[in-house]
């Protein structure tokens, strides 16, 4: 049994998957390549680990304003999603993932434009420590990314689905919109809250923006920090 002294922190841990996901695309990228990048503390480490070859590709995509800044701050260029046709990669935290791959996304808050630049890139790396993979999710809140106006009648639906909202107090988006996190939602893959079939519905919504959940686009490759090292697992076909 290791000493307690040998097991790595939590910090440790993220640079750790933050560095292997930069060996892991490295070898994949040309002069022209652009990266989609995500938001958080994971995703910080792999914007450190990136910049040691930011001559080797073209730039990149944010799904945020503070990843902008980060990547503008190593002198990695930084462009709009707009002008950009496809994505190599897509690197990006998770607050849960489960055995499939899916995600619940969004303790940041920047869970809209994240799932935008998901969607554009032909290939979805999760990084994330041995916390976060689970059987089921919901221990998480589900973030809902929700227009101010429709606050209420959201929440109301959401308690309707099962859920319990509690707005993210002096939050607001990049988008301009406010986020309710909605708890004790527990989701197994036959259930009423299946993972997609919840995505679906929180969506149909009016008044949503979108919400946390990515099922119907889950990650393609899953690096895990763990206290025996970094492990790679692809997404179940």
């Amino acid at each position: 049994m290791s000493s307690s002294s040998n097991i790595l922190t939590s910090d440790q841990l993220k640079a750790a998957v933050g560095q292997a996901a930069a060996d892991y695309i490295k070898p994949h990228l040309e002069t022209d390549s652009i990266i989609g990048v995500g938001t958080g503390s994971t995703a910080n480490c792999f914007i450190d680990a990136l910049a040691e070859f930011k001559h080797f590709f073209d730039g990149a995509v944010a799904s945020s304003e503070a990843t902008a800044e980060r990547l503008k701050s190593h002198g990695i260029p930084v462009y709009d999603l707009n002008s950009v046709v496809e994505l190599e990669f897509y690197v990006d935290g998770a607050d849960e993932i489960n055995h499939q791959l899916e995600m619940i996304k969004g303790g940041g808050g920047a869970l809209t434009r994240e799932k935008i630049v998901a969607a554009v890139a032909k290939e979805f790396v999760c990084v994330a420590d041995e916390s976060k993979l689970v059987d089921n999710m919901g221990k998480f809140p589900l973030p809902v990314e929700v227009i101010p106006m429709a606050r209420s009648f959201v929440a109301r639906e959401m308690v309707k689905l099962g859920g319990d909202p509690v707005l993210r107090q002096g939050f607001v988006t990049d988008n301009g919109n406010v986020i309710l996190d909605v708890h004790h939602f527990k989701m197994t893959a036959d259930s009423k809250v299946a993972p997609k079939l919840l995505e679906a519905n929180v969506n149909q919504l009016t008044g949503v923006v979108t919400n946390g959940l990515f099922a119907v686009r889950p990650a393609d490759t899953l690096l895990l920090a763990t206290q025996e090292g970094v492990k790679t697992i692809k997404a179940p076909k």
